[in-house]
């Protein structure tokens, strides 16, 4: 049996759990409120169900990595990007959910703001979620039309294209074509988990950086 504890001060989830409740709307806006900034327990907003989670350690290494990966991949690649941490994406009444990393590409339409309005800001260009605990589902992002979606679960990425406003699996991504991002992700993750994070540097050596470019995509 899973313990949830929910109290003025207090809501606690043993960490590695997913517990679902019914809930409305405003229920997810309370908690959310009362949450505030504090990274735990993480919440969603599915069609009138919340869903609490807390991370495991391995999910905040496994990110680590990937986030670094990312960066370091689009600077090889010239493009400029805006990257968020635990962003709430929001729709009233229709969804509520926190990414664990996104990315706008190329172009940044909202650099600069203090507050993203999703129902008439753009959405990014690439959501990652590290999903240890089987907490995501494609559907979640369904609402927000964001172009790429990674789901990384047991140390692979399974990267999501949105196509025909659906999500279909891919065998490469939008914006790395041509490359072996699971191989690349593995060998970043093997040297991160033997000599630490600054194993980064060796995926700057071999995928340098090169001059910025916004135009790539397009071309």
């Amino acid at each position: 049996m899973i313990s949830l504890i929910i109290k003025p001060d207090e809501i606690a989830v043993p960490a590695g759990s997913v517990v679902k409740v019914p809930a409305s709307w405003q229920d997810y806006q309370s908690m959310a409120e009362r949450l505030g900034d504090c990274p735990q327990p993480r919440l969603k907003y599915r069609q009138g169900e919340l869903l609490f989670m807390v991370p495991l350690p391995e999910h905040g290494k496994q990110l680590d990595v990937i986030v670094d990966m990312v960066k370091v991949l689009l600077r090889h690649r010239g493009l400029s990007f805006d990257s968020y941490h635990e962003t709430t994406l929001d729709l009233p009444e229709v969804s509520g959910i926190i990414p664990d990393h996104f990315f706008y590409i190329g172009e940044l339409p909202v650099v600069g703001k203090q507050r993203i309005d999703w129902q008439t800001d753009p959405p990014p260009d690439l959501a990652i979620e590290c999903d240890i605990t089987s907490f995501t589902s494609v559907d979640d992002y369904l609402p927000y039309q964001i172009p790429e979606l990674w789901i990384i679960r047991r140390r692979q990425i399974s990267i999501y294209t949105l196509q025909a406003k659906q999500y279909q699996l891919a065998t490469e991504s939008l914006f790395f074509p041509g490359l072996d991002l699971n191989a690349i992700y593995q060998t970043c993750l093997d040297d991160a988990y033997r000599i630490g994070s600054a194993a980064i540097d060796r995926l700057e050596d071999q995928f340098p950086r090169q001059l910025k470019n916004s135009n790539l995509l397009e071309n």
